[in-house]
């Protein structure tokens, strides 16, 4: 029997601003505040079709120093669907956001920071995507930065 390390389960943030984190959690990516364990610490976990995937630690009430960006963790990366309404939705929310077209065109991408500097990377398979418009092919890639 082979080994595997699966899928990724959930990401945790610090934050010391519980409320923008998890306003652009659900405004910005669509994901859905839900039920969290009754820890000693506040805090919110986001949900995605039924999974907690984003787990949110409010810092604010300790001394503990909020991180600038995200530290070593360059991004955190989605499955995703929808490119056309994602692109749309971030644009309409006056979100700064880079799209583009992994080289071959079989994969699309969009990055966009969260409010604790979180650089989230979305994926998208183009033949799934329909009449979408392809975003431009580049050869650079986002981790190289």
């Amino acid at each position: 029997m082979g080994l595997s390390v699966g899928v990724l389960d959930h990401f945790n943030i610090r934050t010391r601003n519980l409320s923008a984190t998890v306003r652009f959690y659900e405004d910005i990516l669509g994901l859905e505040k839900g039920a969290r364990p009754n820890f000693a610490f506040p805090g919110a976990w986001m949900y995605s079709e039924g999974k907690a995937v984003v787990h949110l630690v409010d810092i604010s009430a300790t001394d503990e120093a909020q991180k600038p960006d995200s530290g070593v963790v360059h991004h955190v990366a989605f499955a995703s669907q929808g490119f056309d309404g994602m692109r749309q939705r971030l644009q309409s929310k006056g979100m700064e956001f880079d799209s583009r077209q992994v080289p071959g065109g079989d994969l699309w991408q969009i990055f966009v920071n969260d409010p604790n500097g979180v650089m989230i990377e979305l994926n998208y398979e183009a033949a799934k995507e329909g009449g979408s418009a392809a975003p431009a092919e580049r050869r650079d890639d986002v981790g190289a930065r």
